[in-house]
C-alpha cells in the first residue's frame, strides 16, 4: 500500500488545544473551527487510493479546506507522528487495522467519534474513538483470464493446490496485504490468528511445485502479464481490473474462507489542524464519504446502512461472495503472529524456492 516545523509557541499551542476542545461533538462548532484552520494535511491518503480524491475535493468545496498528502506506509505514518510531535506536519493518516492500536500504544493519536459511530461494528472500532475502520478489505484472487484457462480458474484456496498456473502473493515480510493473504489461506484450512501453519503449508506446497511467483501483484505487473493468479485485497483487485481491462481479469473472494480487515484514520495527537482532521473523519463516515470510498472500490464499513447508487454498487463484488469471509477476531494475537510471520515465511516457504 501507499508509498511515502521546533514546537509552537506555548500561547498558540494552548489556543489550539482550546479550539479543539471547544469544537467537541457540536458539528456546527466543529465545522466553524475547521474553516478557521483552513487546511488538512494527510499522510498515506493519496488521491488514487480508495478514491480519497473525491473526499478531498468535497472537503475543499464544502468547507474550504486546502489539502496536501504525502504517501507512505502505515508504520512510517506512526513513526512520523511520533518523531515530529509538536512540530507536526501531518494532521491525519490512514493505516491498516493492526496499526490503530499501535498508534494508541505509542500515544500519537487523539480520539474523535463521528456522529454515525453507532453504525460502526464493535470489532471495527476503538471504544474511546482513537480509531475506527472506515472501509474494509477482504483477501481475494485476481485472475488473468488470458493466461489461465476457464476450467482451471480457482474458486477456492484448495483449488490452488491442483492448478498449473503460478500464484503471486507479494512480500509477506513487508506488506500487510501479503501477510493477510497467508492468514486467509490458513482460515480456509481451519487455522486462525494464532495458527497460520496451514496457510504456510499451502504456499510451501506451491513453492515445491515451482508455482509460487515472487512477483508483487500490482497494477504494473498485472498489466505486463507477469501475474497469472494474484492474492490481493478485493478493492485493489477491482481497481486494477477496471484500470487495465475489465474483460481481462476476474476478481473473486475464495469461497472456502477469507479474512476481512480494513483501514482506519488516525488523527495526530499533535495535529496543527485538529478540527479539520476531525471534520475529515466526520465526513468520511457520512453517507457521502462512504459512497466516495465505494467509488474507489473500497467496501464501506457502514455498507449495511447505505443505499449505494447502482453504478457505485457495480464497482463492488456482490454481497453473496463474502459468506465465508470473517473479520480478524483477535487483533492482539494476530499482531504477535504477524511479527513472527516473515521469519516463518523465509524458513518454510522461500527456502523451497532455492
Amino acid at each position: 500500500m501507499k508509498k511515502f516545523f521546533m514546537a509552537s509557541l506555548l500561547g498558540s499551542a494552548i489556543a489550539l488545544c482550546s479550539s479543539a476542545m471547544a469544537a467537541g461533538t457540536d458539528l456546527k462548532a466543529l465545522e466553524d473551527a475547521a474553516r478557521k484552520e483552513g487546511t488538512v494535511n494527510s499522510v498515506g491518503m493519496p488521491d488514487a487510493w480508495a478514491n480519497w480524491k473525491g473526499t478531498w475535493e468535497d472537503l475543499a468545496n464544502k468547507y474550504g479546506l486546502k489539502h496536501s498528502d504525502t504517501d507512505m506506509s502505515s508504520a512510517q505514518e506512526i513513526a512520523k507522528f511520533d518523531a515530529e510531535k509538536d512540530n507536526a506536519s501531518a494532521d491525519i493518516g490512514d493505516v491498516g487495522a493492526a496499526f490503530g492500536p499501535i498508534a494508541v500504544a505509542k500515544d500519537v493519536s487523539q480520539p474523535y467519534k463521528p456522529s454515525t459511530w453507532d453504525q460502526v461494528p464493535d470489532w471495527a472500532k476503538d471504544k474511546d474513538g482513537h480509531w475506527a475502520l472506515a472501509y474494509t478489505g477482504t483477501i481475494a484472487f485476481i485472475i488473468n483470464k488470458d493466461l489461465v484457462k476457464e476450467e482451471e480458474r480457482p474458486k477456492t484456496w484448495h483449488d490452488l493446490e491442483k492448478g498449473k498456473y503460478k500464484v503471486a502473493i507479494g512480500d509477506v515480510g513487508t506488506a500487510a496485504q501479503a501477510a493477510n493473504g497467508v492468514l486467509a489461506a490458513a482460515i480456509a484450512y481451519k487455522g486462525d490468528e494464532s495458527n497460520v501453519a496451514p496457510g504456510l503449508q499451502l504456499f510451501t506446497k506451491l513453492a515445491q511445485q515451482k508455482r509460487l511467483s515472487l512477483a508483487n501483484p500490482t497494477i504494473q505487473t498485472l498489466e505486463k502479464g507477469e501475474v497469472e493468479v494474484g492474492v490481493v485485497w478485493d478493492f485493489n483487485g477491482l481497481s486494477y481490473r477496471d484500470q487495465i481491462d475489465p474483460k481481462r481479469f476476474e476478481v473473486l473472494i475464495p469461497s472456502d474462507g477469507s479474512i476481512t480487515s480494513g483501514y482506519t484514520t488516525i488523527i495526530n495527537k499533535y495535529a496543527k489542524h485538529p478540527n479539520a482532521a476531525k471534520l475529515a473523519r466526520e465526513y468520511i463516515f457520512s453517507d457521502a464519504g462512504q459512497i466516495n470510498l465505494a467509488k474507489g472500490h473500497a467496501r464501506p464499513i457502514r455498507a449495511e446502512h447505505l443505499k449505494l447508487p447502482a453504478d457505485v454498487q457495480a464497482k463492488l463484488l456482490p454481497n453473496a461472495q463474502y459468506g465465508a469471509a470473517q473479520p480478524i477476531k483477535n487483533a492482539e494475537v494476530w499482531e504477535a503472529t504477524s511479527k513472527k510471520l516473515p521469519q516463518m515465511w523465509q524458513e518454510q516457504v522461500i527456502i523451497e524456492m532455492e
